[in-house]
């Protein structure tokens, strides 16, 4: 609402093919870039092309690993590029990467953008914040609650990609996957106008598609002072097997195709070595000298091993790349950091209405043209089913009401840029 240029990036690059979800999953990136002019919105999008590049091109068969390369070796280029023109000196971007995997979710990570996991109603946030406030509650320095920890501005943070030949990148999982399992990705701009809490039953109440809509807009009506960005990526429900208390996500045996390895050559190696074979029990049962068939059983016998050196190099080449390792606790690997609800009730119903008031106030003090039936609609119909605790479709209609309070805003906007191109 503040800025006139996105600095966010994203990327949500899914595995088209069995074969590539084995060798590197679905990847999921997003990236809030820091600097004058556009040398945020350059960073940001540096760090998410470079780290699905390198990702993606990657030989190093530990995937986690293999991710954890990728954001280092954006960083390099993305500091490379800052201290060749002088307009982007020192720029700078956090980075969240989630890679869905056989062997589960890997986040790799650096600043203060954010990766959520949303299970069962309790939401925990699998990042550690590279900001000065979380430092010092992590070091004992501040109490969160405290006077001090509350005038700590949460927008400084300690770590980013760029302004440093070198970053430390935390590599957090691999995390078990259930079925129904909910990943948020997002940059401060949705958490630092959104709680938690919020977050949190709005992803529970909505499917994927209208609470992504209804986090944006909530930032944007509470001030919208940056650029909020934010991904939702669902586990359907046959992705992972679950049964009893939980189940890890264990890599599903692969069903390999008919030509992983060649009928060919296997055929040619049983045709030689039985041939082989044969040559020996003939001159057995034949009692013929064994230098006549010594030469024809030597070369059966090296043409039979050739042929299944090829197989088993065929039957290497097509097994899955990922493995998978136990990954180094240091840096990061101590996630999830923190536990949040994301039961629904009368209080955050209030609180979500609350802004949707704020701003109905300020259409009234500033005689802003705008419809309100719709929204007080939602509304009575949202208070009703909170009066027979119905929370959860209480939710959802306040969400519907913040949407079309956003999109009641917009149309203000856009009518009154209009009216000024008119008069110019």
């Amino acid at each position: 609402m503040r800025r006139a240029n996105n600095q966010d990036s994203m990327a949500v690059l899914m595995a088209g093919t069995l074969d590539r979800f084995y060798h590197h999953g679905h990847l999921f990136v997003v990236a809030d870039g820091m600097g004058a002019h556009a040398a945020g919105e350059l960073a940001s999008r540096l760090a998410v092309e470079h780290i699905a590049m390198q990702y993606f091109r990657s030989a190093e068969e530990d995937c986690p690993e293999a991710l954890r390369i990728a954001v280092r070796e954006s960083n390099a280029e993305i500091h490379r590029r800052g201290q060749q023109n002088p307009e982007f000196y020192n720029m700078g971007t956090t980075a969240s990467s989630l890679a869905i995997l056989p062997v589960g979710a890997v986040v790799a990570h650096v600043g203060d953008s954010r990766v959520y996991r949303l299970r069962d109603r309790v939401l925990e946030q699998l990042t550690f914040d590279h900001s000065l406030v979380w430092e010092m509650e992590a070091s004992g320095q501040i109490h969160p609650d405290s006077v001090l920890g509350q005038s700590i501005p949460k927008n400084v943070i300690t770590r980013s990609l760029g302004p440093n030949a070198n970053v430390e990148v935390d590599l957090e999982g691999p995390f078990e996957i259930h079925a129904n399992d909910q990943f948020l990705l997002c940059s401060d701009g949705l958490s630092g106008q959104v709680e938690d809490e919020e977050i949190a039953a709005i992803m529970d109440c909505l499917p994927a598609n209208l609470a992504t809509r209804v986090l944006v807009d909530l930032a944007n009506l509470r001030g919208g002072p940056d650029n909020s960005t934010v991904i939702i990526v669902r586990v359907e429900a046959d992705f992972a097997e679950v049964s009893g208390k939980s189940t890890v996500a264990k890599r599903p045996r692969r069903r390999r195709e008919p030509s992983a390895v060649s009928p060919l050559l296997m055929g040619t190696a049983a045709i030689c070595f039985l041939g082989s074979l044969g040559l020996g029990l003939a001159m057995a049962v034949l009692n013929t000298p064994v230098s006549k068939a010594l030469g024809p059983m030597i070369i059966a016998f090296i043409l039979g091993m050739i042929a299944s050196a090829f197989c088993v190099a065929q039957y290497i080449q097509s097994k899955p790349k990922c493995k998978a390792k136990p990954l180094p606790k240091t840096p990061g690997g101590k996630g999830p950091y923190r536990r949040y609800s994301a039961n629904p009730s009368k209080e955050l119903f209030d609180r979500l209405g609350k802004t949707v008031e704020e701003l109905r106030s300020a259409a009234s003090q500033r005689n802003w043209m705008m419809d309100w039936g719709k929204i007080d609609e939602l509304q009575q119909k949202g208070s009703v089913a909170v009066a027979q605790a119905q929370f959860k479709t209480a939710i959802r209609l306040q969400a519907e009401a913040i949407i079309e309070t956003m999109h009641q805003l917009r149309e203000l906007n856009n009518r009154a840029a209009n009216e000024t191109d008119i008069e110019r």
